[in-house]
């Protein structure tokens, strides 16, 4: 298994722990989740971060409580192993956009058994770093398809479905209820 965490920054050296920007509810006994941790994701959730860092997503796949009807009606016969949507009005930074691509050292993390993500509550040197200058490339290469829609907010009604729905800096989105 692999670890990354991304960034515009191409010359990190070594990431410390830093609070979210906003604190969000968390079970009882998971609070330090709020607390300055490093974050990186698993290899094969990377494709949630294959976009400008402030670009508002919202990706979707199946799990295995997926109910089959709700799989259909997104999936078909597609073969991709997840859906990411964004805006236009952000279609032409993310397809011009340059991110790297640091990898990290797997022992130095505690995995949350939450969609691919891990944390560090130490500082973490990378033990690689890529350039990504074709982020439509390594969207379809990590196994995503996109779709650009004008708003994301009639997704909204995802996060009752039986699929798992991640949405990242929907603050930034058109419409988006902060």
């Amino acid at each position: 298994m692999r670890l990354f965490h991304f960034s515009d920054n191409p010359g990190l050296k070594v990431f410390h722990p830093r609070p979210v920007r906003i604190p969000s509810p968390r079970p009882v006994g998971r609070e330090w989740l709020n607390e300055p941790l490093v974050w990186a994701i698993e290899e094969t959730r990377q494709a949630m971060y294959l976009f400008p860092r402030d670009c508002p997503r919202i990706l979707v796949w199946p799990t295995e409580a997926t109910v089959a009807e709700e799989c259909a009606a997104w999936w078909g016969e597609r073969r991709c192993a997840m859906i990411a949507h964004i805006e236009w009005a952000w279609f032409e930074r993310w397809r011009r956009g340059v991110i790297h691509r640091y990898e990290l050292p797997v022992d130095d993390f505690e995995d949350l058994q939450d969609a691919g993500m891990w944390v560090a509550r130490r500082s973490v040197a990378p033990i690689d770093m890529t350039t990504i200058d074709d982020l439509p490339q390594a969207l379809a290469e990590a196994g995503c398809e996109l779709r650009v829609m004008e708003s994301l907010t009639p997704l909204k009604g995802l996060w009752t479905s039986s699929l798992h729905v991640s949405g990242i800096r929907l603050r930034n989105a058109a419409g988006w209820a902060r």
